[in-house]
């Protein structure tokens, strides 16, 4: 791909926007990096917001999630102030774009549209220094999750 297409983030608004969604973790998590199905799709998809990113042609090139109030205070220590940024994927053509930045802003403006104050995410550890170049410190121990190094990073906002 070229970068001469322009794209647009947005929150996915219906059912249908939340199958793009769908397939760009499917495609990035489960075909690329293995991740069973079963366990990249859970019950918090329901209740989070959704962004993507869409090129202006209609090629789905990324996405994410937040999850916020009680549903993502299990992920970040009970704080309710706190959201939860996960499942954020680019497909493998559109990387190097500014994709993931721009969904990584999309939902942290979702985040404070919800009045929170930070944003907590579980990042591939591989991907550390990408979220700390966005504000993003790490705290904890490496831990696995779903057979990959991880760790807790936050942002206030």
């Amino acid at each position: 791909m070229t970068g001469t297409h322009a794209y647009d983030v947005r929150v996915a608004e219906d059912p249908a926007d939340r199958e793009l969604c769908f397939g760009v973790r499917k495609e990035v998590f489960v075909g690329e990096q293995g991740v069973p199905e079963d366990l990249e799709y859970d019950e918090y998809d329901a209740l989070a917001v959704h962004v993507l990113a869409v090129r202006d042609d209609g090629v789905v090139l990324g996405t994410g999630r937040l999850l916020h109030g009680e549903v993502a205070a299990s992920k970040v220590g009970g704080d309710l102030s706190v959201g939860s940024l996960g499942r954020l994927a680019v497909a493998k053509e559109a990387r190097g774009l500014g994709v993931g930045v721009a969904l990584v802003r999309a939902i942290e403006d979702a985040a404070r549209a919800r009045g929170l104050a930070a944003v907590d995410l579980h990042a591939q550890t591989h991907a550390l220094g990408f979220y700390e170049r966005l504000g993003y410190e790490a705290y904890g121990p490496e831990y696995l999750e779903a057979g990959i190094p991880h760790r807790a990073m936050r942002r206030s906002l």
